[in-house]
């Protein structure tokens, strides 16, 4: 751009240049670079504006990307950790039902037919390979299948072995042909001085009766007498509900 002063007076705040621009010289006043200069200004400062904007929205959307990474490493962690529990779960579950198909019975006393040994609503913990090495003995408090309708289980107490002959005279249980009862202190009241039998017990069988032997519904007055070998689930343990009754079954 040249620029040159025109001849007038020094005073007048009028001052003109002239302009090269596209190989033509123009003449323009100073408001005209003025303003030319402030267009300028205005396109640098709304150029700057859309510099500063897309600035922000660069940085909001490196936020947002942050923010969704570090909600997507929350989201798997959460969900891992949530699988963790699952799967503990799971493990819990199954050894559950081994130790209860396979170990354990979880059994619960339905009736006052064993008292005072244990109580209606007790709840107890059968041993599933008690007999595994071992054949049931006298006294042995039993959880089996109830010989007239195997769906139910019953607990009772075998009182006659295989090969044995149970007579019950006068409330007193005798075994073969001896002349001295059995001991019956576990019972819950002296026995009604009733007789039954005599019963012959079969092999791999048993006579099985309840210690509340005024209240139970056992062998005396089953159809099926007696429990067969392969009825018998396991030999009760041990009592673990109520929680202050916890207790040895013997």
């Amino acid at each position: 751009m040249k620029e040159f002063m025109t001849e007038g007076n020094e005073e007048d705040s009028s001052i003109e240049y002239i302009i090269i621009e596209n190989g033509e010289e123009k003449m323009v006043e100073n408001e005209d670079i003025i303003e030319s200069a402030s267009r300028k200004d205005t396109q640098k400062n709304d150029t700057e504006k859309i510099d500063i904007k897309k600035s922000q929205k660069r940085k909001f959307q490196k936020e947002t990307t942050n923010q969704k990474i570090a909600s997507q490493k929350i989201s798997k962690e959460l969900v891992k950790e949530i699988m963790e529990y699952v799967l503990i779960f799971l493990i819990a579950l199954i050894v559950m039902l081994l130790l209860n198909n396979f170990i354990i019975i979880n059994a619960r006393i339905p009736s006052a037919s064993m008292e005072d040994t244990v109580m209606t609503g007790d709840r107890l913990i059968g041993n599933r390979l008690a007999y595994k090495n071992d054949i049931p003995q006298r006294f042995d408090v039993i959880i089996f299948k109830f010989p007239d309708n195997e769906a139910e289980l019953y607990i009772k107490r075998i009182i006659g072995l295989p090969g044995e002959t149970v007579t019950i005279t006068g409330g007193k249980v005798y075994i073969n042909d001896s002349t001295t009862p059995l001991d019956d202190s576990f019972t819950k009241e002296i026995p009604a001085t009733t007789s039954f039998g005599p019963y012959y017990v079969p092999s791999n069988s048993y006579f099985v009766m309840g210690d509340n032997r005024n209240n139970s519904y056992d062998s005396r007055y089953w159809s099926h007498t007696f429990v067969k070998s392969e009825q018998i689930l396991g030999k009760a343990m041990f009592r673990y509900y109520p929680f202050n009754k916890i207790s040895k079954v013997d």
